[in-house]
């Protein structure tokens, strides 16, 4: 018992990596948590129950082996532990970092429901990987066997890489489509460095370039060139995600015009690979200097307060209709947001906008709504105006209509607009068509992207058969 690795969690209280000041993180787009040292992350790994029935995997969209990778961490096995958490995650260096673990597996922890403070399971598995990458763990792309089947993909987000990962390592010779210069969808140009610094998704496309999956990036794929597809391969996966804007439904000045969270967020992005956008350098998409208001409580609207603070924004406000403990964004998020200097203002919303900012009505919650929320109501006589010299929507997104866009009347989509398509397989009414990711749950989690991909190309895998080696010329 005296050698026992692991239920350290009485003795060893909950420890995250070290984050960097507010003062000094604000002033660039570098991620804002340390790296754990090998023994801080044996330390916390220890802390692990090894819980019978484990609730953070089950709670894990992927089902990861967490107890099984935190108690090798603990006996010093990164490798094996890497392992581990490779064979059920593409990225898991990318969940580390990015998922919203107070939401899934830190946050249905046994030792957190029993007062003891959970793992820290996300700043764990980041650590597991990059540690894998430091120490060349991280193995190319090498299928034991070729095979004659392709399958193009549209879209480089994560639910098309990690698709494009599982159907390489089989031997199926695949393409990914994209209209970005750069693979990755919103991993490149959606999320900020500060979360996820871009290095992370490069050398993850990298990876998969090398191992032989062709991208043709730059490509807007419309009717005619979506017919090329489908004629050209085995299956086509549909991962374009959802790009689509929400809007307020609210007149606006001619001089006063609202700007787009992903406009927003990929013109920064853009400028931190070292390319200014149009947008940028008229000052439409330039925080510098400006009272910038934003209006939305999820994880974009996170991502634009604090994207404009480290632009150098005189102020930054967040408009959000509901109150702190109904909002749908991660807790932890708002916390660093309001480190950095962004201001919340609860229980509001737009009314409409003048020249001198926007129009505020105040709110107070009512009777839950259809969802079990409290419904925001309307304060009579409570309107103000907020000065803003740029007003950023972060309200979702939504599907484009890709029926129409691709003259394909035989792609089914639900009355949201999301491709209609199987459970676990992705199998739209098309044949040999596959959708995964946003555009078919509509805006959700990376996490559910990367399952969604995971699950599709094992069901390509299922329906292409027994593997046939490319015959030698």
């Amino acid at each position: 018992m005296a050698n026992q690795p692991m239920l350290k969690f009485v003795k060893i209280d909950r420890d995250m990596p070290q984050k960097r000041s507010a003062d000094t993180r604000k002033g660039d787009f570098d991620e804002i948590y340390a790296e754990f040292a090998r023994e801080k992350a044996a330390e916390q790994a220890s802390r692990c129950s090894q819980c019978g029935v484990p609730y953070c995997q089950s709670h894990c969209p992927l089902h990861n082996n967490i107890p099984d990778w935190l108690r090798l961490t603990a006996e010093g096995r990164l490798q094996e532990a890497y392992e581990v958490s490779q064979a059920t995650n593409t990225f898991p260096e990318i969940c580390g970092r990015i998922c919203p673990q107070d939401r899934l597996c830190e946050g249905n922890c046994v030792i957190e429901q029993s007062g003891h403070g959970t793992v820290t399971i996300g700043a764990v598995e980041k650590y597991i990987t990059d540690s894998a990458w430091e120490n060349g763990w991280v193995q190319p792309i090498t299928p034991m066997q070729e095979r004659p089947e392709s399958v193009g993909i549209i879209g480089a987000g994560p639910g098309g890489l990690a698709a494009a990962d599982v159907l390489r390592r089989a031997g199926v010779q695949v393409t990914i489509y994209d209209r970005y210069d750069r693979a990755g969808g919103l991993l490149t140009y959606g999320i900020p460095g500060f979360k996820l610094e871009k290095d992370v998704v490069v050398r993850r496309n990298e990876q998969l370039e090398q191992g032989g999956v062709t991208f043709e990036l730059n490509c807007d794929v419309d009717a005619a060139k979506f017919a090329d597809i489908h004629a050209k391969h085995d299956a086509v996966i549909i991962a374009t995600g959802v790009y689509k804007s929400r809007e307020l439904g609210l007149p606006e000045p001619a001089t006063r015009q609202s700007v787009k969270a992903l406009d927003f967020l990929t013109a920064s992005n853009k400028l931190n690979f070292g390319e200014e956008t149009e947008g940028y350098t008229d000052g439409t998409l330039n925080a510098k200097g400006k009272r910038v208001v934003v209006i939305g409580g999820g994880d974009t609207a996170m991502d634009c307060v604090r994207t404009a603070i480290r632009q150098g924004a005189e102020s930054v406000k967040c408009l959000y209709r509901r109150d702190r403990a109904n909002m749908p964004g991660s807790q932890r998020e708002v916390q660093n947001a309001e480190e950095e200097g962004v201001q919340f203002e609860w229980l509001t919303a737009p009314r409409g906008f003048t020249d001198e900012g926007v129009v505020v009505q105040r709110m107070r919650l009512g009777l839950p709504d259809v969802t079990g929320r409290q419904a925001p109501e309307i304060i009579e006589g409570s309107d103000y105006v907020e000065p803003a010299d740029i007003i950023i929507k972060a309200l979702g997104f939504e599907p484009e209509d890709l029926p129409k866009m691709w003259d394909q009347p035989d792609l089914e989509v639900t009355r949201w607009g999301t491709v209609k398509a199987e459970f676990t397989t992705g199998k739209t009414a098309m044949e040999g068509v596959y959708a995964v990711g946003d555009i078919v749950r509509g805006a959700s989690l990376v996490v559910w992207a990367i399952r969604d991909g995971r699950d599709c190309a094992d069901a390509i895998l299922d329906a292409f058969g027994p593997a046939k080696a490319i015959a030698a010329e």
